[in-house]
């Protein structure tokens, strides 16, 4: 019983490690997407998008657009924090919160997946605004 308290402990404990390393691994793509977002380079950002949403999108030009649009706070941003990664339904999701070039802060949850070419973008959304009672 006693060795199969230890192997559970050790396994649990190559988890946590493996899942230290896809933090960071999962910090730097969205990083520097953030980064390429920043410096108008939509052509790099785009390499950090999953199949699925090159698929959706065609081409760079118009993933930026949808970007530039749709999410102005990643467009151009600010004051990047990496918050929680958890797994949901056998995902990693990534919560970031940024600051708007208008000094609004905003969290964002990325969908994390991992392809032959690493870790890649499969999505974001903006969560809603916590509740802040006065």
């Amino acid at each position: 019983m006693r060795r199969f308290l230890a192997a559970c402990a050790m396994l649990l404990a190559l988890a946590g490690m493996v899942r230290a390393q896809d933090s960071g691994a999962i910090e730097d793509v969205i990083g520097g997407q953030l980064e390429a977002f920043n410096q108008r380079d939509v052509e790099m950002a785009w390499t950090y998008a999953s199949p699925m949403i090159q698929g959706m999108f065609g081409n760079s030009a118009n993933f930026g657009m949808m970007v530039q649009r749709g999410y102005p706070m990643v467009w151009t941003n600010s004051d990047v924090r990496y918050l929680e990664l958890r797994e949901i339904g056998g995902r990693l999701w990534q919560k970031v919160m940024v600051r708007d070039e208008n000094g609004g802060l905003h969290i964002l949850d990325y969908q994390m997946i991992e392809t032959e070419n690493g870790w890649q973008i499969n999505g974001v959304s903006i969560l809603p605004a916590p509740d802040v009672g006065v």
